[in-house]
């Protein structure tokens, strides 16, 4: 079955329901908490976070994961991070109440929250939501989900794909939430992806931990990473392959489905990035490893100045220039560096190549997607990052954001 709400089609998963309601944590005007179903028997992989102040509900989140969970809690309007031992236990009644509801033991919940830090759960209002959102589940619920998890988000992010897997269908289905506050070092802000797929326990957390690091871990919209950061995928085993691990044949067919959702969902959360207009994919090539690779392209992506220029239509290359001379590589030759904006090369032999015309630079600059290409002439590694512009918007946003 596939699912379509404002711009998403998403195909639902056999074994996972998923039910929306309005708490009113922040706003009375719309769904804020979620709660997602696995069939009995799903495994679950997850990643989180590695900012030392992690919200209180990926501490919880990191406890019940070896417990098999079958069950997710999230509301967004709160972060529950920066709350100390209180919100330890705040997390944990959430758990316990969302227990109480179904049956089951605290330990198989996983519990999220998004939005403002250093503010308590207000764990009235969502205990006296649970039962609304638990009376709508429905495997058709993932377009309503995106939309109950988002903060500052303009529109919801979800992906599908479908593949066959050693004769069987299987499908891959993920949304996510996040628009500021993105310098992923694992996850986006809050991501839930689900297959139908029967995948052994560990070969799943391989298969996630390895997409995120190509996706959500290249993307950023203004360099913060943040407290609450998570995504989690559950494996039903509701197709009825065989059990893939990672030394199955098909096993990479797999992986590639939720690489790709995982980078649908990385791509709209630059997209949507809080005032955003304009969408930069950042290339480095000829880097001696793809670490000092992601690290060039980074220091490009995090500039405030490199991005206030796309913002304004400036080809005010030099500044893309002094972020390659200070993203640390060691004994850069840079008159073996080489800089493009799209097809326009900007920078070569050290300095200025002789073809380059500010006329062609803000020709490029003026487009609404623009790929920044840089060769170092070092090596064969490679890695692309996205980025986007920073707006006055952005400040805006950000300067109101709770108010």
């Amino acid at each position: 079955m596939s699912l379509s709400s404002e711009g998403l089609t998403l195909s639902a998963i056999k074994g996972v329901r998923l039910g929306a309601a309005g708490a009113g944590i922040k706003r009375s005007d719309r769904d804020d908490l979620l709660v997602i179903e696995a069939a009995e028997g799903s495994a679950c992989a997850a990643v989180f976070t590695r900012n030392a102040f992690c919200a209180a509900p990926v501490i919880v989140a990191r406890e019940h994961l070896a417990h098999r969970p079958r069950w997710l809690v999230i509301n967004s309007g709160n972060a529950n991070a920066g709350t100390g031992q209180r919100g330890l236990e705040d997390a944990r009644r959430t758990c316990r109440a969302l227990g109480q509801l179904t049956g089951a033991r605290a330990e198989h919940v996983l519990p999220f929250s998004t939005g403002v830090i250093g503010e308590y759960l207000p764990l009235e209002k969502i205990e006296s939501a649970l039962p609304e959102a638990l009376g709508a589940l429905d495997e058709a619920g993932w377009a309503r989900a995106a939309r109950a998890i988002m903060t500052t988000d303009t529109r919801p992010k979800g992906a599908s794909r479908i593949v066959e897997v050693a004769g069987v269908p299987v499908t891959v289905t993920g949304i996510a939430k996040g628009a500021g506050m993105i310098h992923p070092d694992m996850a986006t802000m809050l991501a839930f992806i689900a297959t139908d797929a029967n995948v052994e326990q560990a070969s799943l957390q391989a298969c996630l931990s390895e997409a995120v690091d190509c996706s959500f871990n290249l993307i950023t919209v203004d360099g913060d990473t943040s407290t609450n950061d998570a995504c989690v995928l559950f494996a039903t085993g509701a197709a009825g392959n065989a059990e893939l691990n990672r030394q199955s044949a098909a096993f990479p067919l797999l992986a590639q489905a939720v690489r790709e959702v995982c980078e649908e969902l990385a791509e709209a959360i630059v997209r949507d990035g809080e005032g955003a207009t304009k969408l930069m994919r950042i290339v480095v090539e000829e880097a001696r490893n793809e670490v000092e690779a992601r690290n060039v392209a980074k220091t490009i992506a995090h500039s405030p100045l490199v991005k206030t220029a796309f913002f304004a239509s400036d080809p005010n290359w030099g500044r893309i220039l002094a972020a390659v001379g200070r993203s640390g590589c060691a004994d850069l030759d840079i008159s073996g560096v080489s800089i493009w904006l799209g097809e326009v090369i900007i920078v070569e032999d050290g300095g200025r190549a002789a073809s380059y015309t500010e006329e062609a630079g803000r020709a490029v600059m003026s487009e609404d997607e623009i790929l920044i290409r840089v060769a170092l002439g070092r090596g064969g590694a490679q890695q692309r990052v996205l980025t986007c512009d920073l707006s006055y918007d952005y400040v805006r946003i950000n300067a109101e954001y709770r108010t």
